[in-house]
């Protein structure tokens, strides 16, 4: 096959599989040869090759096909040992050996410290993501990153890995996840390579697994870990881990793993609040307009998103990302109208099921209050900060209108709700109790 005819078949898996597929699983293939009807490729490991043939190995027939050789199967070869193969790429250029060479899993290019939004709920997971990136002795072992979908895990991990490239390009770092862990460990035992397994995972710098909770209940994957997880800690070599929980609430792990897990740091990222999600849509705003020159966002729109979807920031983007595309599509300013109407079924899925009166006694039981004084008449402080509080979670939480939060709040008028809104998000920027107190609550009602 010429350059010509390769490079045809690129830019026809580009645009079927899209940027994010090509630059994970397509970029690393290196073409070696056509025999007969069979096009056979380089793959840095068993499980990218497999991956590929899986998911992309009909995409990849049609393309060369269409672009005029006759192929039925194409086949997948690994490059060499992973520590030592230099990066295969989809033009087969050569690249010196560099982190990228030894990862599991692909690097997103995306991911680094500088596209990471820090705020309150992830500060220290980043502060401490950081440290273990700057190299040299190790602090603390191993770091342990925990949190739930769309959190930022990943993308620490991702940017741990490209700033030790970039410090110290000589290290071995190894990332993947644990079920790709799990899969060289099967696959060691059914070839009856066990010793080049724990030569690879022990010869490494700093290893990083992904998802580690996938690891609970494999007894055996478990038992190597476990060994492998000693080994590194008493050669001094790092580990970091992410999972969806804490150590200690990962079922079906074993109280050894759980024991060594929690000896070192473990960082909790929280759910995202107000100021970050924002602060995440305005940074993604600046690239768009780069992308979409000419094309307007009216005030108020990202506020709005920012509030109403609260759980997740690969949603949020997601629906950013589309809300870009629509608008360039026909051709219109991104106001608060258009929002609402493109992203209908993401609002719905993300309306928050909470309802007021569930927002009344979690505030009342944590302000320790009881719930007819906290909706009653009276004036007094103790009563009417809680009250607040309550109006604000209820303004911020649910749908309802502010004459309705007030008809729950003992008929209250709806100015009334609207002075104890904004009191609170004053308050919520000097006061770092209110603050505190809020972001316990939003916690307690989102689970």
């Amino acid at each position: 096959m010429t350059n010509d005819m390769w490079a045809k078949v690129l830019d026809g898996l580009k645009a079927t599989v899209g940027a994010n597929n090509f630059s994970n699983w397509i970029e690393p293939l290196e073409f070696v040869e056509l025999s007969g009807t069979v096009a056979k490729f380089k793959v840095p490991t068993t499980f990218i090759g497999n991956y590929v043939q899986q998911n992309f190995g009909e995409q990849i027939i049609y393309q060369i096909n269409r672009a005029g050789k006759s192929v039925n199967r194409v086949t997948f070869v690994p490059s060499g040992a992973a520590r030592t193969a230099s990066k295969p790429s989809a033009n087969a250029a050569p690249k010196p050996t560099s982190v990228d060479d030894i990862q599991g899993s692909p690097l997103d290019a995306r991911f680094t410290f500088d596209t990471f939004i820090v705020g309150k709920p992830n500060e220290l997971a980043n502060a401490a993501a950081r440290r273990v990136a700057e190299g040299g002795p190790v602090t603390f072992n191993p770091l342990f990153l925990y949190g739930g979908v769309g959190l930022g895990k990943t993308h620490l991990m991702h940017a741990i890995a490209h700033e030790l490239q970039r410090r110290s390009p000589e290290l071995n770092v190894l990332y993947l996840s644990a079920e790709q862990f799990m899969y060289r460990f099967i696959t060691a035992l059914r070839d009856r390579k066990m010793m080049d397994f724990k030569q690879m995972f022990r010869s490494v710098d700093v290893l990083m697994v992904d998802d580690v909770q996938f690891m609970a209940g494999k007894d055996s994957t478990q038992e190597e870990f476990f060994h492998t997880f000693n080994a590194l800690v008493d050669g001094k070599k790092q580990i970091i881990i992410s999972a969806d929980r804490a150590p200690g609430e990962i079922k079906d792990l074993e109280e050894r793993i759980k024991s060594r897990m929690q000896s070192g740091l473990v960082v909790d990222l929280h759910p995202t609040d107000y100021e970050l999600r924002l602060g995440i849509l305005q940074s993604k705003v600046e690239v768009y307009r780069g992308q979409y020159p000419g094309l307007s966002i009216a005030p108020g729109v990202l506020e709005f998103l920012a509030h109403r979807i609260s759980t997740n920031v690969r949603v949020l983007e997601g629906a950013l990302t589309r809300l870009f595309a629509f608008a360039s599509l026909v051709g219109r300013e991104i106001t608060l109208e258009l929002t609402q109407d493109c992203l209908s079924d993401v609002l719905k899925a993300s309306d928050r099921k909470v309802t007021v009166e569930e927002i009344q006694r979690k505030v009342s039981e944590h302000y320790n209050i009881r719930l007819s004084e906290m909706i009653g008449p009276k004036r007094v402080r103790n009563y009417a900060r809680p009250r607040q509080v309550a109006m604000y979670l209820a303004k911020q939480m649910t749908s309802r209108s502010l004459p309705e939060i007030g008809r729950r709040f003992g008929g209250r008028d709806h100015t009334t709700v609207m002075h104890g809104v904004r009191r609170i998000e004053e308050l919520r920027i000097t006061d770092s109790q209110i603050a505190d107190d809020l972001e316990l609550l939003r916690r307690a009602l989102e689970e």
